[in-house]
């Protein structure tokens, strides 16, 4: 898949509205993919969940804490595709 992530902005609760630069958009629900713990504990703070950013260079979003999602696990959530096994395998050798 890779496709990135154009454009992000905070909704209502722990949802964010997020676009594709393949203009594929929805509202995802982070507190459904995520506990907050580790990494994400620092999102649980309504206030600091809203500041979400793009990362242009790795196409997804991020918080200055260092949390970020893999852009094709939300691209699948929000299109209800599935990431195929290549993929998976292929972005698991990038890490």
């Amino acid at each position: 898949m890779l496709k990135d992530i154009i454009a992000v902005e905070p909704t209502e609760g722990y949802q964010l509205y997020l676009k594709f630069e393949d203009d594929k958009q929805g509202i995802i629900d982070i507190s459904k993919l995520i506990s907050f713990t580790g990494v994400f504990a620092a999102l649980q703070d309504i206030y600091y969940f809203q500041q979400v950013k793009i990362n242009p260079e790795w196409g997804t979003i991020y918080w200055e804490n260092g949390a970020d999602f893999d852009p094709d696990v939300l691209y699948a959530e929000i299109t209800g595709e599935e990431i195929s096994n290549y993929q998976i395998a292929k972005t698991a050798n990038k890490l």
